[in-house]
């Protein structure tokens, strides 16, 4: 796939984007949902190794090419490293799979009920770097806690201003700015959010398009006027702590949003399985969350 045919898949395809880009910080979460608890590594090497070897396992799975999975989004040593005897990008485009990169470094505290995120140094450098092995697009995370018009704000200007300098080298930015499902006032920041997004779509460059990640809204079809609207190239949902049927329930109540799961998608695979019972359940999860992507409940 070059480009346009990339381009083309995400814009058009059925289907939905597997988020395996768990950083520093989630991986011994991640692993020990794996099955491999704390102590089986000795390093922050071994841990990555690790990790590695179950994104490796998923990526090769047969139903991972199922042509469900229209993108996968990495972590960054992970798409430096190799599946399959192939640059990790690379792999991915050969099966048919659309690869994007986390770009951010992590969240600062909180202020004004939201989480900024941290410095990104080197930015220019990861995204030559990323570029060069065919990665399609970057994603980038910030939180909001509260439905704090100030700091909702301050997070999608930040967004906004990260995403043009992804442009600018050629690459599709994911805007992620999550509002916590577990907030008292989500709804409210679900509004504002939404309010702000549709004004900062105005600084993107004639032509450009942008991806976003949301949370679900608490309202079904909140979203609708981001989702057709001409600067967004997709909409994508992420789980953010929903169960898996939960998170399916409530994404196929939002026609034209497909999901974008990391934890939902991972939560019943683990290292003990044998290959065959790995790819069963792989692929009953690759089915149900494909099933609420295509999803026209009506809201």
């Amino acid at each position: 796939m070059n480009h346009e045919q990339m381009t083309t898949k995400i814009e058009r395809g059925d289907g939905f984007i597997a988020a395996l880009d768990q950083s520093g910080g989630s991986t011994p979460k991640a692993l020990k949902g794996y099955g491999i608890e704390e102590g089986a590594w000795g390093s922050d090497e071994e841990m990555f190794d690790l990790i590695h070897q179950m994104r490796s396992r998923i990526i090769s799975s047969p139903c991972f090419a199922s042509g469900k999975v229209i993108g996968a989004i990495l972590f960054e040593r992970t798409m430096d490293g190799r599946v399959g005897g192939k640059p990790t990008p690379r792999a991915l485009i050969d099966r048919g799979v659309v690869p994007f990169v986390k770009i951010d470094k992590g969240l600062e505290e909180e202020v004004n009920g939201v989480q900024l995120m941290k410095p990104i140094p080197g930015l220019d450098d990861l995204l030559i770097r990323a570029k060069d092995l065919g990665v399609f697009g970057t994603k980038e995370r910030s939180v909001i806690n509260f439905a704090n018009r100030e700091g909702i704000a301050a997070a999608v200007a930040q967004q906004f201003d990260v995403a043009r300098q992804v442009l600018a080298h050629g690459l599709v930015p994911i805007i992620e700015p999550e509002v916590n499902i577990k907030s008292p006032e989500r709804d409210s920041a679900d509004r504002i959010l939404l309010e702000e997004i549709l004004k900062n779509l105005d600084s993107i460059p004639d032509g450009a398009r942008v991806m976003l990640k949301l949370s679900i809204p608490a309202e079904a079809g909140l979203f609708m006027p981001l989702v057709i609207h001409p600067a967004v190239l997709r909409v994508v949902a992420l789980s953010g702590g929903f169960s898996r049927s939960e998170a399916c329930r409530e994404l196929a109540r939002n026609p034209g949003i497909i999901a974008s799961f990391s934890r939902a998608l991972l939560s019943d695979l683990r290292a003990q399985q044998s290959d065959e019972e790995f790819n069963r359940v792989l692929g009953q999860v690759i089915d149900e969350i494909y099933e609420a992507s295509v999803s026209t409940i009506p809201a």
